[in-house]
């Protein structure tokens, strides 16, 4: 964890290449450190945050005056922070203390509501770091009038308002806080004399935190966990050792190997993609996989398995082509130190941990980078594995044919296009959150955003899912059109999976978005492309579907249109 001094050094960086992103931050305390916090550590994320921080204990003041400087600012982002010690302080002066934690939940569900009516932005909040005043001892854990009951009722409310409402995230600091001791969390000099309730070592915990939850809003998120074999995942060489000398399980430090296994096959089931890149013979790697009882992953939860003796940076950038996802999404694991310099000099934008030498220290290590962090999750992400293992299959299949248009065909592809509604909006708005790529103008939705525009008038929406004979790929594409004027429509947005690319998917929507139009008497689309640093294969996107260009838009008559050739059927 870096330092707040080092935190404050990052401010003198020059960030003027990176696209400022907005951030308010209103606190029931002195903010300040906190402010320089979030930003330093912002600069560590590629992050140019643009700061406005309001005046001291100003939080209902900015959030209920519609001509506040919050409102003027409009920020991507709202940090609400609030301390234990000033919820202990209220406490006190409450006479109804059994029902105090519903009213502060109720009072946070209202600064949220107004937040939403009058900004387009995400609200992050804190739940209280958690603490004892000893007015009950251990008893308080049993009465409802005491401040530690209503206190971890607070928490528990704060999470459950957060889940169901997609725009509010949570600042998770209790747990936070449980790590570093709430001696390391506290100042008490620096409370009583400047009402800054955090102390210097715990203000780089709020920064990561807040900093990790803004990037994962912005599409800047973690999705594919690389592994190495010996002593990374068991304990001990497979090529020399065997199968079954290797360490996993208990008792002894094979625990710790089973604890790491334990949490990637989590992250699996969550949606992170795992692969591995070891340098054994593959038929020796595989072995364990297939055949040791203490194993807790198998073959089947590995979307990509590459075991050679090659250089491991040459391997990690076939795992990134084959997954077709950025490299800086990618997080690398392996005990060595010298293969992870190795890999890090030639591949900066990986994130490669400097794992601990004692591998019972793995997994508190990992636990406090908080390198997965997201703002959605979806059932559909439960299936990316499989859909990726699918993929593999496609391939190989593609390998066997001469002529990608026979390809094709014997995919057998078939599409079900539906208009958004109530359950495909948390796949949409996560596939605005999260697409980088093939995302012609990256604006990100919430859920909220998407539900009032499926039912906006002003909006035709689509989505499209895939499926062949090897699988279902689920819902991978979205287009929102939105109505200009009698005779025009605008791509507001255009998603697709990367993972559908080249499969003629392109004209098959393209196709659907004009017999849209036509059926709606629109008889021009207009296109925009707004270029990022991630976005650069659809350049071109337009143009190669006939677009013209006019300016800084595109455009398509839909009166001599021709229907695309594609190999996709509609789903009935």
């Amino acid at each position: 964890m870096l330092s707040f001094a080092q935190l404050k050094k990052n401010l003198k960086k020059d960030i003027t290449g990176l696209t400022p992103v907005k951030i308010a931050l209103l606190a029931d305390s002195a903010s300040q450190f906190i402010n320089i916090a979030i930003k330093g550590y912002g600069v560590e994320l590629g992050l140019n945050l643009e700061m406005y921080e309001a005046g001291y204990n100003q939080i209902e003041q900015q959030v209920y005056n519609p001509a506040s400087e919050l409102y003027t600012f409009e920020p991507a982002c709202v940090v609400i922070i609030q301390s234990t010690e000033h919820l202990l302080h209220s406490f006190y002066n409450q006479d109804n203390r059994v029902d105090f934690a519903d009213c502060v939940i109720a009072k946070t569900g209202d600064l949220y509501i107004k937040l939403a009516q009058h900004l387009k932005a995400q609200i992050i909040i804190n739940t209280y770091v958690e603490i004892n005043d000893q007015i009950f001892g251990s008893y308080a854990a049993k009465t409802q009038t005491s401040f530690l009951y209503q206190l971890r009722k607070i928490n528990l409310g704060l999470m459950d308002l957060a889940g169901t409402n997609t725009g509010l995230h949570i600042a998770e600091l209790t747990s936070i806080s449980a790590v570093k001791g709430y001696e390391n969390t506290f100042d008490t000099k620096m409370y009583i004399n400047a009402d800054m309730v955090f102390g210097l070592d715990f203000l780089p915990c709020i920064g990561q935190n807040i900093c990790q939850i803004i990037a994962s809003s912005l599409g800047k998120s973690k999705k594919c966990l690389i592994l190495d074999l010996d002593n990374t995942l068991w304990g001990g060489t497979i090529g020399d050792d065997g199968p079954e000398n290797i360490l996993i399980g208990s008792p002894g430090i094979g625990k710790a190997f089973t604890q790491l296994q334990l949490w990637c096959r989590e992250l699996k089931n969550r949606g992170i993609l795992l692969a591995i890149c070891s340098k054994n013979t593959l038929e020796i790697a595989q072995e364990p996989f297939i055949s040791h009882p203490d194993m807790v992953l198998k073959l089947e939860d590995i979307s990509i398995f590459v075991a050679n003796w090659e250089n491991k940076a040459d391997n990690i950038r076939h795992i990134q082509q084959a997954l077709n996802i950025g490299m800086d999404s990618m997080v690398f694991l392996d005990d060595n130190p010298f293969e992870r310099e190795m890999v890090k000099s030639a591949i900066p934008e990986l994130t490669v941990p400097s794992l601990p030498e004692d591998p019972a220290d793995f997994m508190l290590y990992l636990r406090s980078l908080n390198l997965f962090e997201t703002v959605t999750f979806t059932e559909d992400d439960k299936a990316r594995t499989g859909q990726y293992r699918q993929q593999a299959q496609r391939t190989r299949q593609q390998n066997s044919f001469a002529d990608e248009a026979d390809y094709l065909v014997s995919l057998q592809m078939r599409s079900q296009v539906s208009r958004i509604n109530k359950f495909t909006s948390p796949r949409v708005a996560q596939l605005t959150l999260r697409s980088n790529q093939f995302n012609l103008r990256t604006v990100r939705y919430t859920e909220a955003d998407i539900a009032g525009i499926s039912s906006s008038n002003d909006y035709y929406t689509f989505t499209f899912t895939l499926e062949d004979k090897f699988g279902d790929n689920g819902l991978t594409a979205i287009v929102i059109l939105k109505k200009m004027d009698k005779r025009s429509l605008f791509v507001d947005t255009w998603i697709m999976s990367c993972r559908i690319l080249k499969r003629s998917m392109e004209a098959f929507t393209l196709n659907c978005i004009v017999q849209t139009a036509r059926t709606h008497g629109f008889d021009k689309i207009i296109g925009e492309y707004l270029p990022t640093q991630k976005n650069g294969i659809v350049k071109d996107h337009y143009q190669s579907l006939g677009f013209t260009q006019n300016g800084d838009v595109w455009e398509l008559h839909t009166n001599n249109y021709i229907n695309k050739q594609t190999f996709i059927t509609s789903k009935l």
